[in-house]
């Protein structure tokens, strides 16, 4: 008795198997957790928080100079005396308010 020259049934479950953890592991290296685009996802969002941090180090800087300019040991008037009027809302007897 010869044998078919046609692959068994064993072959075919082997490269079905065989395609379908081809399939996974290339959708996952795309659209997985660690996949590409992830990947560029994350790069965005970096670059989105690097320009934030530039933005809130500028301020801090200012923040931190008003805060020297008021400080005990260098005390700017021109500065003492605008925050004053715009908190307090002092004024001079000299002065006319108009609104």
């Amino acid at each position: 008795m010869t044998r078919s020259t046609r692959p068994g049934f064993g072959a075919l479950i082997y490269f079905a198997i065989t395609f379908a953890l081809g399939a996974y592991f290339t959708f996952a290296a795309v659209q997985g957790d660690y996949g590409l685009f992830r990947r560029v996802e994350i790069t965005a969002e970096t670059d989105a928080l690097r320009q934030t941090l530039g933005q809130l180090q500028i301020e801090i800087a200012a923040l931190e100079n008003l805060t020297r300019r008021l400080s005990d040991e260098y005390l700017d008037l021109d500065l003492l005396d605008e925050q004053a009027r715009s908190v307090l809302g002092l004024l001079r007897p000299d002065e006319l308010v108009i609104r």
